[in-house]
C-alpha cells in the first residue's frame, strides 16, 4: 500500500458529528489505509507507534488549550481552560507541575485507599439486597465525587452539588461544546466561587495532610509560589479532573465488563486483578478518547508534510486497539500489555494518574466481588463516543445479596 503523501489524500473522519463513533469500523479501516486521516479539527493520528512517538515529539505542543478556539467558545471555562496546567508549556507547565505534584503524590493516595474501600462498600450496601441499580447514578457520579470530598477533607453532604457542577462543566469536553455554553459557564463560575471559599478557609485554619493542605503548604514554602489565580485554577482542576473522569471511566468499566461476564467473575475470584483490570479497560474503553498536540513548525512524519499550527488528535482508543501492537486486542484483565494512552504521556501525562488508578482498583475489586451475575438491566444512554464520553445512565442487574 501507498502512504498518501497529502493530506488532502488522506481517509476523512467527521468526528464533528455527534453520531460519530471512536470505535466505528470506519475508524478502523481509516487506521488500515494510512497511520492518519483528516478530521474537522485537523488530523487524527490512528496507530499505536506513531500516537507513542508523537505524543512526546518535540516538534508538537499540547494542543488541548485551542479546544475552546475551535469550538468558536468563549466565557468563563475558555478563560480558565487557557490559564490551567494542561494548557501551559515550557516553563510555566514545568512550575505549575511542580507546585502541584506533592498534593498528588503515591503517599497520599495509599494513605487514603481504606477509605475509598470503606465508600465503595457503603454504596453498594444502598443497594447490594435489590436485583438492580442505576449505576451511574447510585455508584460512579456519588464515589467519584466523594472520592474528591475526601481527597480535600470535605463534608461528604456537598457530594450532590459537586457532581452536577462537574457534569456541567464536563460537556465542554464533548462535540456538544458551542451549544452548552451557558451553562457550561455558570457551572465554571460557581465551581470558581467553591474553590476560592475553600481555600481561604483552609488557610484561616490548621494544615493538615489532606490534598489543599498540601497544596497550601507547599506554596508557603516556594519562592515561586502559586498565585491567588493559579491556586483556584489547580483546585478548579482537581476537583472537575476527578469527579468527571472517574465517573466517566468507572461507567465505561462497567460496560466493557457487562459485555464480557467471565471477567467479571476472574475479578471477583481473584482482587488482586484490580490494578490490571483498571489497566485493560482504559485500554479499551477510554474517556479520553484522544489528546491534542500542536506542530510548533514545520516538518514531515511518515510521508505527511505537516504545517506549523497544524493540530494532531492522538486517538489513545484507536492505537491501543491497533492489531499491529495488539495482535489479540480482546478483552483480558490478566495479558500483558504495551501502556495504554488513557492519563495522556510525555511532560503532560495527568498528574491526578496515582488518584484515579487507586480510587478505581478499589471500587472494581469490591463491585466485582459483590455484584455477582452482573448484566444489563435496561437501555443506557451515552454521550457521544468521541472526545470525551462515558454514559449518562447505566441500568444494571445482578443476583441479591442475601
Amino acid at each position: 500500500m501507498t502512504l498518501a503523501t497529502r493530506v488532502e489524500d488522506l481517509p476523512f473522519l467527521d468526528v464533528k458529528d455527534p453520531a460519530f463513533s471512536i470505535r466505528s469500523p470506519e475508524v478502523a479501516d481509516a487506521r488500515e489505509q494510512s497511520w492518519c486521516a483528516r478530521t474537522p479539527y485537523g488530523i487524527a493520528v490512528l496507530r499505536y507507534d506513531e500516537v507513542q512517538k508523537l505524543m512526546r515529539d518535540p516538534r508538537l505542543r499540547q494542543g488541548s488549550y485551542a479546544w475552546p478556539a475551535m469550538n468558536d467558545a468563549t466565557g468563563k471555562f475558555a478563560d480558565w481552560w487557557s490559564r490551567m496546567l494542561l494548557s501551559q508549556e515550557g516553563s510555566d507547565h514545568a512550575r505549575l507541575r511542580r507546585l502541584a505534584n506533592p498534593a498528588f503524590s503515591p503517599k497520599l493516595v495509599t494513605s487514603l485507599q481504606p477509605a475509598f474501600a470503606v465508600l465503595a462498600n457503603e454504596l453498594i450496601d444502598t443497594f447490594a439486597k435489590k436485583d438492580s441499580c442505576e449505576f451511574m447514578a447510585d455508584f460512579a457520579e456519588p464515589y467519584a465525587t466523594r472520592v474528591i470530598c475526601t481527597l480535600l477533607g470535605l463534608p461528604h453532604e456537598v457530594w450532590r452539588e459537586l457532581a452536577d457542577i462537574a457534569a456541567d462543566m464536563g460537556l465542554a469536553l464533548g462535540v456538544t461544546f458551542k451549544q452548552d455554553i451557558p451553562r457550561i459557564d455558570a457551572a465554571t463560575q460557581k465551581l470558581f466561587d467553591y474553590a476560592a471559599n475553600l481555600i481561604a478557609d483552609r488557610r484561616a485554619r490548621d494544615l493538615g495532610t489532606d490534598f489543599l493542605s498540601l497544596l497550601i503548604k507547599t506554596n508557603q514554602e516556594d519562592q515561586q509560589a502559586l498565585s491567588d489565580q493559579e491556586m483556584v485554577d489547580m483546585v478548579v482542576l482537581a476537583i472537575f479532573g476527578g469527579i468527571d473522569t472517574t465517573r466517566n471511566q468507572l461507567g465505561l468499566a462497567i460496560d466493557m465488563f457487562l459485555q464480557h461476564p467471565a471477567q467479571w467473575a476472574l475479578l471477583a475470584a481473584q482482587p488482586e486483578l484490580g490494578r490490571a483490570a483498571v489497566e485493560e479497560v482504559m485500554r479499551v474503553r477510554p474517556t479520553i478518547t484522544w489528546v491534542t498536540r500542536e506542530a510548533v513548525t514545520d516538518f514531515s512524519y511518515e510521508g505527511i508534510d505537516i504545517a506549523k499550527g497544524t493540530t494532531l488528535h492522538l486517538f489513545s482508543q484507536a492505537a491501543c486497539s491497533d492489531p499491529r501492537a495488539f495482535p489479540d486486542a480482546g478483552f483480558d484483565i490478566t495479558a500483558e500489555r504495551k501502556p495504554h494512552f488513557g492519563f495522556g504521556g510525555g511532560a503532560h501525562h495527568c498528574l491526578g494518574h496515582f488518584i484515579a488508578r487507586g480510587d478505581m482498583t478499589e471500587a472494581l475489586a469490591i463491585l466485582a466481588r459483590r455484584l455477582k451475575n452482573m448484566r444489563l438491566g435496561g437501555e443506557p444512554k451515552w454521550l457521544p463516543d468521541s472526545g470525551n464520553t462515558g454514559a449518562i445512565s447505566l441500568p444494571i442487574a445482578f443476583d441479591p445479596e442475601v
